[in-house]
This record gives C-alpha cells, sequence and structure tokens, in this order.
C-alpha cells in the first residue's frame, strides 16, 4: 500500500506549524491574515500617494491672487507637481468654487472676514500668506476723513463674487450708507478706474484680489484722485475682528514724487491659502513649503518673514498646517530632492512604525507565552501519571494492577492524541517514555505483591 503524500503547502505554513504547532488549517489562516495585512500596507502606501496635478482658484488676470498663483506654479513645477489656474471674480466666488461638489478645485485664495455666514465644512485653512488692504481712491477737491461722506455719490464696489464688494457693503453700512441716493456701481477693477479717471463715478473702493497692481499704481499716480486714509482704523479693527490696521508709509509708491504725500492707514484681512479638507498631507507640507517661498520676503506692507503665519480666523486650520507651523518640514523631504520619492518614503515608513511596534512584543513574548502553553498541556498528563505512579508504591493485588494499567492505557491514549510542535519532540517522547516506566513498575509489581501476601498467611 503507498503511503499517502503529504500535501504541498508554503513555507511559512510549514513554519508556523512546525514552530508553533498549529494545524495546517490554522497556519494557513494565520499565513493569510500575514499576507493581507501586507497587502493592505502596499495599497495604503499606494493610494495615499500625493496627485501630480491639482487645481487652484484665484482671481481676474493681473489680481495679486492671479500673480501669486504663477510663482506657486513655478515652484511647483520644479517639484515634479503641476499646478492648473482657474481665474475667477474674486475671493467669494473661490470660496463657492471650493464648497461645489463637482469643481474639483483643490486650493485657492480667500480673504478672511467673506467666509462669516457660508458653510464651511470640508474646508481648512493652510495659514494666512498676506495682507489684503481695501484702497478707496476717491474724486474730491479735499481728502475726505470719513466713508460717511460719500453718501449720495456714484461709488463702484466692485463685482459680484469679489471680497471687495463684501467688505466695501460691510463698511458702507456701518457708516448709515446702505442705498439711494447713493449709488452702487457694479464694475470690474479696471471699468471702475476708467470711470473715476473721467468723472463718471465719485469713489471706487478696490482689493489686490479683483485689481491688477497696474490699475492701483494708475489710480496712485493720478493728480485728480486721491487715496483715502481710514482715520477711523482702530475702531474699524476693533468692530471686525478679521480686519488688520495697515500703514502704507509715506513716498512708498513714489519716493521722487512722495506719494502718497503722507502715511495713509488702510484695513483690510488677510489672504487665507484655503483647501479641501481630504487634501494629501504630503501636498499640504509642498504648499506651505512653497508659500514660504513665495510670501516670506518683505514688502511695502509687511515685514520679512511674517507670512505665510498661522492665523485662524473663520476656516479651521488643518492639522496638517498646524503641524507643519510647530515641527516644520519632514525628515524625508529634507533628505531626499524628490518630491513624490519623499512622500513613498515617509507613507512607508507611517505603514511600517506601527507594525514594528507590534511585531517586535509579539516576537519576544509569543514564544514565551506559547512554550508556557505547550508545556501546560504536558503538565495536564504527568499530573495524573505522577498519582498513578505513587498509588504503584501499595501493596497491590491484581485487580488493583489491572485498575491501575487501565488508568494508565487512557493516559497513553490521550498523550497519543497531543498535538505539539516539532520542537516540542524530546518532551513529548519523554512522556511517553515516562508512560512506559510506569508501566513496568505496575507489571513488576503484581507478582511480588502477591507473593509477600500469600507468605505472610
Amino acid at each position: 500500500m503507498e503511503k499517502a503524500k503529504e500535501p504541498k503547502r508554503l513555507r511559512i505554513v510549514n513554519a508556523l506549524i512546525e514552530t508553533f504547532g498549529f494545524s495546517p488549517a490554522m497556519a494557513s489562516a494565520v499565513a493569510l491574515g500575514l499576507g493581507l495585512l501586507c497587502v493592505l500596507a502596499a495599497y495604503w502606501v499606494v493610494r495615499s500617494q500625493p496627485p501630480r496635478t491639482i487645481v487652484i482658484t484665484t482671481g481676474p488676470d493681473g489680481s495679486s491672487f492671479q500673480r501669486w498663483a504663477v510663482q506657486y506654479q513655478t515652484q511647483l513645477a520644479t517639484r515634479g507637481v503641476r499646478l492648473e489656474i482657474q481665474t475667477s471674480a474674486g475671493s467669494l466666488e473661490n470660496l463657492q468654487r471650493l464648497q461645489a461638489h463637482d469643481s474639483h478645485i483643490d486650493i485657492g485664495f480667500v480673504s478672511g472676514g467673506i467666509a462669516k455666514e457660508e458653510n464651511l465644512k470640508g474646508l481648512v485653512s493652510l495659514g494666512s500668506v498676506a495682507y489684503q488692504p481695501l484702497m478707496v481712491f476717491h474724486r474730491s477737491p479735499v481728502a475726505i476723513t470719513r466713508l460717511s461722506e460719500l453718501a449720495g455719490k456714484r461709488i463702484a464696489i466692485g463685482v459680484e463674487g469679489s471680497a471687495t464688494r463684501a467688505l466695501a457693503l460691510t463698511l458702507l453700512q456701518a457708516n448709515g450708507i446702505t442705498g439711494a441716493p447713493t449709488v452702487f456701481v457694479d464694475e470690474d477693477a479696471g471699468a471702475a478706474a476708467t470711470d473715476l479717471l473721467a468723472a463718471k463715478l465719485d469713489a471706487v473702493f478696490m482689493m489686490g484680489d479683483s485689481a491688477s497692481s497696474q490699475t492701483l499704481r494708475s489710480l496712485a499716480r493720478s493728480p485728480d484722485v486721491q487715496l483715502f486714509s481710514f482715520t477711523q482704523a482702530d475702531a474699524y479693527v476693533r468692530k471686525n475682528a478679521y480686519l488688520n490696521k495697515i500703514t502704507l508709509p509715506q513716498g512708498s509708491i513714489d519716493l521722487g514724487k512722495n506719494l502718497p504725500a503722507q502715511d495713509v492707514l488702510l484695513v483690510g484681512p488677510t489672504v487665507e491659502l484655503v483647501a479641501r479638507k481630504n487634501l494629501n498631507s504630503a501636498l499640504s507640507d509642498l504648499l506651505i513649503e512653497v508659500a514660504q517661498t513665495v510670501h516670506r520676503n518683505a514688502s511695502l506692507l509687511q515685514k520679512r518673514g511674517e507670512f505665510p503665519a498661522p492665523l485662524e480666523h473663520e476656516i479651521p486650520l488643518s492639522k496638517d498646517a498646524l503641524n507643519y507651523y510647530k515641527n516644520g518640514q519632514g525628515y524625508f523631504p529634507k533628505l531626499v530632492d524628490d518630491f513624490v520619492l519623499a512622500s513613498v518614503l515617509n507613507h512607508t515608513l507611517i505603514a511600517i512604525v506601527p507594525l514594528i511596534l507590534i511585531l517586535i512584543p509579539a516576537v519576544r513574548y509569543l514564544p514565551v507565552v506559547y512554550r508556557l502553553g505547550i508545556q501546560l498541556r504536558f503538565y495536564r498528563w504527568y499530573r495524573p501519571l505522577l498519582r498513578l505512579e505513587r498509588d504503584a508504591f501499595g501493596p497491590l493485588s491484581p485487580d488493583r494492577v489491572q485498575e491501575l494499567l487501565i488508568e494508565l492505557d487512557q493516559i497513553e491514549i490521550g498523550v497519543s492524541h497531543l498535538k505539539v510542535p516539532a520542537s516540542f519532540a524530546s518532551q513529548f517522547y519523554w512522556l511517553r517514555s515516562h508512560i512506559a516506566f510506569v508501566r513496568e513498575r505496575l507489571k513488576d509489581a503484581a507478582p511480588v505483591n502477591v507473593d509477600r501476601a500469600s507468605g505472610s498467611q
């Protein structure tokens, strides 16, 4: 009769059977679990890799938002990430695009203060990147000192979707200007500047999110137009926590012509780089790194290194951004120039370290626990064997010997069904040899004890 062939098994299955004494089914299940764990870890590493292309919503062509986006695009390209730029009317439209599920927008510039009544679920801030001053240009033979003096005038307040319009309406309403006889004109920055110079308007409100730097400079240099100074800036800032008091120094626009002729007080929010909540953490770090390159230099309105900054307004800062501002760039981005490779290494480390922290103690203590479990299996049979051997020392009748041999047979049958790994084979055979030893004692004890009993009679 041919010997049945052992089924072929994976090496890891055989190792688990021989080392730990698992049944083939249990060993196969453990091996499958380990394999599945490795596959899931690899899948997580692959799935967590950042996309190569992201989309930003900015402002009109020529606006500060659009110019910043171009700089971001250049910086990201050197790191292997493509940035698509979509122009908009300004901050409010940017916010609406970020909120829309079907817009495919990843990040955008949003001025503080416009999101007070918006649904911000699913949005996070990566920090403030710059001041965004509100500039009010007006035609008047003498400079006005309060916005309330614009009552009854024709005022361009910006187009729908811009932070300019939202802030202009807020400040005008605070001064009691809500409509007629004042006329609000919805015009883009270029058309409003042209109409102001042509005396078709009395004043215009402008911000960098919707006005080009060229438009702002042309109005600042015009002899027929004056730049309004917020003499009540402190009061505006106290009433509106998202506003900042900003000073435009004398001569900062043109030193030769001394424009402006004196310090001008402005108010305005900071601009935040806003993202969807599901933005990849590696991309979040990269964007803040790029923002530091683009926004860190000193300018007319800010000090060097003042931005980007973890300033939180209506939109909460993301956990990734907070971690970056607190701890700086991660280890691998400093070590490896390639952004994607650094991200792969980082996520691989994140996947492996927890496994190591679990497996090292397990590898250290599992054999001890397992050996103790196997020892307990042996001890279970040694206890009745020891008791049986003690019984063999007393006077034994043939019937008693037979009873003890039957008990010993039951112990031997139980031991024969004992499943232990090959590493415990020596202890297994020692137990069987001890059973044989006790059996010999019982066989030798019966005649001797019987003879002694008959001799005493």
